[in-house]
């Protein structure tokens, strides 16, 4: 009997060897003790080695938004491995590629219609930074640098990641290696004053202006950009200040610094836009996604590029020339280009991208967030489009215990969540129905309630 088979029949797999895999961002030790494996999905819900029906809270990993065994994906895949299994990216290219640019430039937000192919949020990260150093220097400006990033920020895991980055669990390790060129605005985030914010919250706009402090002290000739991310998420649902954004666009004009936003978790329809930028009416020079691009189906990050920057460093080089000096050998492979174009497509056909402001998911999602802000242990309640976060109250000297807790109790109960210290996220695909809104809810006042 095949796991699937299993699955289907209830009966418990005989579990693999977990000796030789090294897990990443898991307590490899507390894991394999007590292990949570999930072996097949289908629509809202993943399936466990031992039979049990789990709802997915959180899309995956905030990257399966059209839910999951979308079978026009899984076919497009299949027909393409079939077809061509790889092509070189390095002075070739096949068809697909070009297709799926061109599904991704229609939904861009204003003239940010040149993308370029990478295989993760990391990826475009990196691949955005050094796309603005060679701007730059195509132009002149070749003493544009230095990076800004913001506290609390996660921009993955590559060393330019994370030096722009402001999670101090992800730095400290690799502090002595992390870029020297870079520094950070302050995170917008206050008990004080945003506490159980529905969206954007009121207070907090003025923290942009640090970015003139920082400009003041390393000169505007020497900062090539500012890199946020729209909506923080990893760090525990941060929604920007109303105003905030708008501010460090116009900051970002005045002194010439390309503006950069993260978008990797916010792409793609998860505030009821196709991207932040559009829903907060803010349009930044560069954009990275990865995750929703292609519901996750194979790894693919993509970064969007101003027809601008695009024509400055292609045009700035000599004819015949290779015009930037990066890539990577599964740049716009042919399997992810295929799970592209048609996710995209589903997208389209379904009005995925829209669904959570057009058909009143969000408003529901976020009144049934906030009902949820008498129970046990709920010290703030944060959302905005289709995400929440839920933070709850620390154990002395404990951060992290009761989140971690309450994370495994819910997957007990058959919901799936994220924790990060002691804030729950949660994230769904962008299907989810209210009862099952209702469900998650539900099981997390359930859980909070029986947790110490």
């Amino acid at each position: 009997m095949d796991q699937a088979e299993l699955q289907r029949s209830g009966t418990k797999a005989e579990l693999p060897s977990m000796d030789q895999l090294w897990m990443p961002f898991t307590a490899n030790r507390q894991f394999k003790a007590a292990p949570r494996l999930l072996v097949s999905a289908q629509g809202m819900y993943y399936r466990t080695h031992d039979g049990r029906q789990i709802l997915d809270g959180t899309a995956g990993l905030w990257c399966v938004n059209a839910g999951h065994g979308r079978p026009e994906i899984s076919a497009a895949i299949a027909r393409q491995a079939q077809e061509m299994d790889y092509a070189p990216p390095f002075q070739m290219g096949h068809p697909l590629q070009f297709e799926a640019a061109n599904l991704l430039a229609d939904i861009a937000p204003a003239d940010l219609k040149k993308v370029f192919f990478t295989n993760s949020g990391s990826e475009s990260v990196d691949s955005a930074l050094k796309i603005a150093l060679a701007y730059h220097r195509a132009r002149g400006d070749g003493t544009r640098t230095l990076f800004i990033g913001r506290e609390r920020g996660y921009h993955g895991v590559g060393f330019g990641g994370i030096s722009v980055g402001g999670m101090v669990a992800n730095r400290k390790v690799f502090r002595g290696s992390l870029l020297p060129n870079v520094d950070h605005l302050p995170h917008t985030y206050s008990a004080e004053h945003q506490a159980f914010s529905r969206g954007e919250p009121d207070w907090g706009a003025h923290l942009a202006d640090d970015l003139e402090r920082i400009v003041a002290l390393h000169d505007a000739s020497n900062i090539a950009a500012v890199i946020v991310e729209p909506v923080a998420g990893s760090t525990g649902v941060l929604a920007p200040p109303k105003g905030y954004l708008e501010r460090l666009r116009n900051i970002c004009n005045r002194h010439g610094i390309l503006l950069i936003f993260d978008e990797v978790i916010t792409g793609f329809g998860r505030l009821g836009t196709p991207f932040a930028a559009q829903y907060f009416n803010v349009t930044p020079d560069i954009i990275t996604t990865a995750k929703a691009v292609n519901n996750a189906a194979v790894p693919l990050g993509a970064v969007f590029v101003r027809n601008g920057i695009y024509e400055t460093v292609v045009n700035g080089s000599p004819d015949g020339a290779v015009e930037f000096f990066h890539g990577y050998t599964y740049s716009g492979h042919p399997l992810a280009m295929a799970a592209a174009v048609a996710t995209q497509q589903i997208y389209q056909r379904d009005k995925l991208l829209t669904r959570v402001l057009d058909d009143g998911i969000g408003q529901y999602w976020q009144e049934a967030l906030h009902a949820l802000s008498d129970a046990r242990h709920v010290k703030d309640l944060r959302n905005i489009g289709l995400i929440g976060g839920i933070e709850l109250e620390s154990r002395p000297g404990a951060v992290g215990k009761r989140a971690f807790e309450a994370f495994v109790a819910c997957y007990e109960r058959g919901v799936l969540v994220r924790y990060t210290g002691d804030t729950i996220a949660l994230s769904p695909p962008l299907i989810i129905e209210r009862g099952q809104i209702d469900q998650i809810m539900t099981t997390l006042r359930d859980v909070l309630r029986t947790i110490a």
